[in-house]
């Protein structure tokens, strides 16, 4: 059977993305399940380029072909922030509480008008040196006063969706993957995968 790697040790995400992408004939992996401990430097300032740079690093490593994405929350008042700094929010090291918090006050008396949010995947399918496809999705919402849910990770609590009329995290897995913009970032990978295992075979 094929290998895929998952270039992320995020619990939460990889449980996603493997939901998500479901291969026939492809394992997929995860950095953990290959022993990669490496800090990758993010250093990109665009979640295509932060994207890539981990698939490579992974890549580089294991000569195996790897998948990776990079994603964060945008929201209009802020000018876009926290943007590819998402996970960073609050400072190295800070976990989703703190980053949520810091949101919160940051928009602390802005109007719900003004409070427009979006989140942006970026996902990369790197299977030589050099040679990959990048895909993007994005999900447009609106920051609440207050976290709701306890399902997802990061954001979620806090990036409600007037559609549905639920936040992120108050979502089942089956209606985040048939919406979120990770879905639709790794589902328009998807083909490109397929190919690329077909020709081999």
């Amino acid at each position: 059977m094929n290998k895929l790697i998952i270039a992320s040790a995020n619990s939460g995400k990889i449980s996603e993305i493997k939901r998500i992408l479901v291969l026939e004939g492809v394992r997929l992996i995860d950095l953990k399940t290959v022993g990669f401990e490496d800090c990758i430097d993010e250093c990109g300032s665009t979640f295509s380029e932060n994207a890539l740079i981990k698939a490579k690093a992974v890549y580089c490593r294991y000569r195996i072909p790897v998948i990776s994405d990079d994603s964060g929350l945008s929201v209009s008042f802020l000018n876009g922030k926290p943007g590819v700094l998402s996970a960073r929010f609050a400072g190295p090291g800070a976990g989703d509480k703190e980053n949520n918090d810091l949101l919160l006050e940051k928009l602390k008396g802005v109007d719900k008008r003004d409070r427009k949010a979006w989140f942006t995947c970026a996902a990369v399918f790197y299977w030589d040196d050099g040679e990959y496809f990048l895909a993007e999705g994005k999900i447009e919402g609106v920051i609440t006063g207050s976290p709701a849910g306890s399902k997802g990770f990061g954001y979620d609590p806090l990036f409600y969706l007037p559609g549905p009329g639920k936040t992120m995290a108050e979502l089942s897995q089956e209606e985040k993957n048939g919406i979120s913009h990770r879905s639709k970032a790794f589902k328009r990978l998807k083909s490109s995968i397929e190919d690329y295992y077909r020709d081999l075979a």
